[in-house]
């Protein structure tokens, strides 16, 4: 029989335990571990789910690795063509690392209806489109196919479409300015088949995507000419090395760059979220650690006389000592239990209905993600558990300075 556990487990099902001076105390720290987990798990869960969603949503209409022409053009437009006919494409195999290769094209123009006019970019794309990335975002309608015959359906975002006054099935004129002076713009009239919303304000005011014929037509290139590649990798995190590495097996002729260098100012704002969400654990269980200190230390002393009693029955230090923290320990699982249950039923109930809505102006998505793993669960109570057992190592050797004969007379 372990002596130590049966005395700790007599003293928490003792029913003085509940009416005794030190309840209120153990019941503010049962309460701090638990709200301290669920303050951990909903800012790891919301810190990383945010962060996943925006790179995935920045990734799904821009590609993660952009493959295009070294010019001086700083816009979106493309100017310079380049050859499909190259060693990369359609299939990457000196880079094992890249999933899927995508043959893109894009052109300013204006839309021109009845009662309003807007300015956007024409993203050209063909048979070898993945739509599967963006198939989340379509709020309305359905997404084109460009596999067979050149066709005029197009998808707009709903900012779009909301200021040009357009709906699912309506036609409108597109005019595309030539590069030659003097000459009149080109002029295309496409159907609106899908509506998106990305929730990424500079996609969404800016382009619609349609058939990337349309474009080489315009612009009198030939069936293998495009404006640029976009690159997908299996893992994103790898994505600065794949990057170099897709930039050394591809021609001298042709740049490289990485979503992360493209939106440089997004991806260095994410990284602000690792930073908020160690200072939110290290405050969690700071809090967490000196209210379990605390309850540690008013059970020391109102068991005083009890440990003078131990040990003048032949106890030894590190037997007392054991005591009490088999009883801190009940009580941080207790805090656990209850901080698991409330805070993993919260990220559920955010996950499945999305009730903490968010400004996609400022955010980049109309709710607030949730990434749900696990692992991290299990490393953060774990990380609780350890941390909280380690500093309570530190209280409990008072118990070390008791003297028995002292003890006993204590009242």
């Amino acid at each position: 029989m372990n002596l130590e556990y049966f005395i700790a487990k007599r003293l928490i099902t003792a029913k003085d335990y509940k009416s005794s001076i030190s309840a209120p105390i153990i019941k503010i720290a049962i309460s701090a571990i638990a709200i301290g987990i669920i303050m951990m798990m909903v800012s790891v869960a919301t810190g990383i789910g945010l962060q996943k969603k925006i790179r995935d949503k920045v990734s799904a209409f821009n590609g993660q690795i952009i493959i295009s022409n070294y010019d001086n053009n700083n816009s979106e437009v493309t100017l310079v063509p380049i050859s499909k006919k190259q060693d990369f494409y359609p299939n990457f195999k000196s880079v094992p690392e890249v999933t899927h290769i995508q043959a893109i094209a894009s052109k300013a123009g204006i839309i021109r209806t009845e009662n309003a006019f807007e300015g956007i970019v024409f993203k050209g794309v063909g048979a070898d489109y993945d739509w599967n990335n963006i198939k989340e975002y379509i709020v309305e309608g359905k997404l084109p196919d460009f596999s067979k015959e050149i066709n005029e359906d197009v998808i707009v975002s709903r900012f779009l479409a909301n200021r040009l006054n357009l709906k699912l099935g309506d036609q409108f004129n597109t005019f595309f300015i030539k590069e030659e002076q003097g000459k009149l713009p080109n002029s295309r009239r496409f159907k609106i088949v899908g509506i998106f919303n990305s929730g990424f304000q500079d996609f969404d005011a800016t382009y619609i995507i349609g058939d990337i014929r349309h474009i080489q037509r315009i612009n009198k290139w030939n069936e293998d000419q495009i404006g640029a590649f976009e690159v997908f990798v299996n893992d994103f995190n790898e994505i600065k090395s794949v990057g170099n590495l897709v930039y050394e097996k591809t021609s001298s002729t042709l740049d490289t760059e990485t979503i992360v260098e493209k939106y440089s100012y997004i991806f260095d704002w994410l990284q602000l979220f690792d930073f908020n969400i160690i200072v939110i654990l290290a405050v969690m269980i700071l809090v967490a650690t000196i209210n379990m200190v605390v309850a540690l230390l008013v059970l020391i002393l109102e068991r005083t006389q009890m440990i003078g009693i131990l040990k003048s029955m032949g106890a030894n230090n590190w037997s007392v000592r054991k005591i009490f923290l088999y009883n801190a320990f009940y009580l941080i699982l207790r805090g656990l239990f209850w901080g698991n249950l409330i805070g993993i039923s919260i990220l559920l109930i955010q996950q499945q209905f999305g009730i903490v809505q968010l400004n996609p102006e400022n955010y980049y998505v109309n709710q607030a993600p949730v990434y749900l793993n696990w692992i991290y669960i299990l490393l953060l109570n774990i990380l609780t558990v350890t941390v909280c057992f380690l500093v309570l190592l530190i209280p409990s050797y008072i118990i070390t300075k008791i003297s028995p004969v002292k003890a006993i007379r204590f009242d």
